[in-house]
């Protein structure tokens, strides 16, 4: 029953893909982190009524929150 809902790895073949590495995952996260920030201010640029409400709300979740 314990080595049912153990999971292993798999092993890897001569096919497998090699695991990245840190600097890798650093560079993809932040290459996503950019373009989610250009969406954003895109967004906010085509709605700018909602983009207005959405700020508002986000100084006043600031303005209430406590340390």
């Amino acid at each position: 029953m314990a080595d049912e809902k153990r999971r292993e790895r798999p092993e890897r073949g001569p096919g497998a893909p090699e695991p990245e590495t840190d600097a890798e995952r650093r560079r993809r996260r932040a290459v996503f982190l950019r373009e989610l920030t250009e969406a954003r201010e895109l967004r906010a640029r085509v709605q700018p009524r909602r983009a207005r409400a959405a700020r508002m709300r986000q100084q006043m979740r600031m303005r209430t929150f406590r340390w």
